[in-house]
């Protein structure tokens, strides 16, 4: 086949500029594979490139999509570590919302043990972030108390079950009474209702947060400095409402606090990879293994791409959203 059923970026704006589309189905170069797609997930970024505020890197496709699972369809020169035929789930530079993509060799994952495609296609995007910046950025350890914001969402049920697993306290702040429920069935000591109660006077009375997860910025940049514990840690990852706001840094210096933060798509394949292959070796026994696990909120077909958007913007889904592509 040469062409390929795609939805593309009409132009900047809402949901509704999602439209199929049909382009030719692009060719694997050096290190890189031909990923024939049956999921891919629907996340935050794609949003934002949607609606023109984040722009694909260089020589990326320019469709949105950043993860993905299927069967590799054709390898490029230089791959060895794959074969035509594997089942994969991959971190994409852009081009998830299509038939097929490519992506590096060095950035796909073997499907975790009894694990379909469907779910597999919710991991790459939502585990390399968590395990970037919680862990490696972050450098969450046993014992720690740590607060991700978001807790209901593909990265927030993502990073509960993992902080739990490597033996932090973990709380999570939600926006209803069933979200709530969801954070402390994965593992949160505490799930905060952020609509009834001050996230900031539960971690003050818990002796202070070690490390905060946020996307959500704005007002919130402030109050997690102030709910963080001396010697703490903020790592900041999106801004749902917003990249400014009004700072005492002479907190920061006082209590010894570090900010930080990073986003995973203008990161050099290499850094990519690296996350990669420390995912194979600390996480994938856990998804083999059953212990940790995407959660799943719902399925829309390709062409309702809009509709699966709509949904992620709502704020009404519990965990990921994908696309069904064949």
């Amino acid at each position: 086949m040469s062409t390929m059923r795609v939805v593309e970026i009409e132009a900047a704006g809402g949901p509704e500029v999602l439209k199929p589309g049909r382009r030719e189905v692009p060719e694997p170069g050096h290190g890189q594979v031909l990923l024939k797609i049956a999921y891919a997930g629907v996340n935050r970024p794609d949003a934002l490139q949607r609606a023109g505020l984040y722009a694909p890197p260089p020589e990326a496709s320019d469709l949105p999509g950043l993860e993905a699972a299927g069967e590799v369809a054709a390898i490029g020169p230089g791959v060895t570590e794959l074969s035509v035929g594997d089942a994969v789930c991959a971190l994409l530079p852009g081009g998830g919302y299509a038939e097929y993509a490519v992506t590096p060799a060095a950035h796909c994952l073997p499907v975790p043990k009894d694990m379909d495609l469907r779910r597999a296609a919710c991991l790459p995007e939502t585990y390399f972030t968590v395990w970037s910046n919680v862990f490696q950025r972050g450098g969450l350890e046993a014992g720690e108390r740590f607060l991700c914001h978001g807790g209901s969402s593909g990265i927030g049920t993502t990073a509960i079950q993992l902080g739990r697993h490597f033996g932090a306290r973990v709380f999570a702040t939600a926006g209803s009474a069933d979200k709530c429920a969801t954070c402390t069935e994965l593992g949160a000591e505490r799930a905060i209702n952020y609509r009834e109660e001050d996230f900031v006077e539960i971690l003050r009375e818990e002796g202070g947060a070690d490390l905060i997860l946020d996307m959500v910025g704005g007002d919130y940049i402030p109050r997690n400095v102030r709910a963080l514990a001396d010697d703490g840690r903020l790592v900041q990852i999106a801004f749902l409402s917003g990249p400014k706001a009004e700072l005492n840094f002479a907190q920061v210096m006082t209590r010894r606090l570090t900010i930080t933060g990073s986003t995973l798509r203008p990161q050099s394949d290499l850094a990519k990879a690296r996350i990669a292959e420390a995912l194979r070796r600390h996480v994938w026994p856990l998804l083999d293994a059953g212990t940790v696990g995407p959660i799943m909120d719902s399925e829309f077909p390709l062409d309702a791409a809009a509709d699966a958007h709509a949904r992620m913007e709502s704020s009404g889904h519990i965990g990921k959203i994908v696309l069904k592509i064949d």
